[in-house]
């Protein structure tokens, strides 16, 4: 059984992203920010699918910008949502955790933007995820894995095909806008354990990676980008200089 995987641009041309994974039946990954759920729902059927016969929506994590219109597209659609256990909170007050720990100078700038402050309409997943958990049952070749790091319950979506849509696990350069150009979200909450999540990602060997913010990325330039921030952030935790949110993350699977 093949899967494809198809970008829904929520937010510019790749700002931000939800994408459409298309096997016997489809299933969504991610719901944009607050108010986009229309816009989600017709791009969805810009792809030639029925929103009706949604399967399942996947939460990659819980910020804003993911899960703003995740309620908005289950009342829409009626597909059911499934996302990790460790951001519930998040999921259940309609926020995301704060504050922001920015990865560099760019991200500082993002964390003052009213926007990334914003609540939207609370949501309690059908599907609760606590481990790796397969989708043929829906109707796609796929797993969700989970790749804490940048939230404690980020998760990312491996397709049999070798397609890893890895939500913000890593990004294009300026929120995508430098495409093909790999680069660290503007926010994790443990960068150390993001780039473990990534670089295990990387060693099933992934075909591509669709990400949250940009276009297709290439794993082999991932990895060597993985090899450089995995050296300065080694030298950079040697001398106090990581910032951590302080709840545990559980470990890749």
């Amino acid at each position: 059984m093949s899967t494809s995987v198809r970008a829904i641009p929520v937010a510019g041309r790749h700002s931000i992203n939800a994408y459409l994974l298309l096997g016997r039946r489809p299933i969504l990954v991610d719901a944009g920010v607050p108010g986009s759920g229309r816009k989600i729902v017709d791009g969805i059927a810009a792809h030639g699918v029925d929103p009706a016969d949604l399967a399942l929506i996947v939460l990659t994590h819980a910020h804003i910008d993911h899960f703003g219109a995740a309620a908005h597209v289950r009342r829409l659609t009626g597909a059911p949502i499934a996302a990790h256990r460790a951001d519930l909170e998040p999921y259940r007050a309609g926020r995301a955790r704060e504050p922001y720990l920015p990865t560099g100078p760019f991200g500082a700038l993002l964390s003052r933007l009213p926007a990334l402050h914003h609540t939207t309409q609370a949501v309690e997943p059908d599907l609760v995820l606590d481990g790796p958990h397969r989708l043929d049952d829906l109707g796609v070749a796929a797993r969700i894995m989970p790749t804490p790091g940048h939230t404690a319950g980020s998760v990312s979506v491996l397709t049999d095909d070798g397609d890893l849509v890895a939500g913000d696990l890593i990004a294009s350069s300026f929120l995508g806008s430098i495409t093909g150009r790999p680069a660290n979200p503007p926010f994790h909450d443990d960068r150390l354990a993001n780039l473990a999540s990534l670089r295990a990602m990387l060693a099933l060997q992934p075909a591509s990676l669709h990400v949250g913010h940009g276009g297709r990325l290439d794993p082999a330039r991932v990895a060597r980008w993985a090899e450089r921030e995995q050296r300065r952030l080694d030298r950079l935790a040697a001398r106090g200089r990581v910032r951590r949110r302080t709840e545990p993350l559980e470990a890749a699977g």
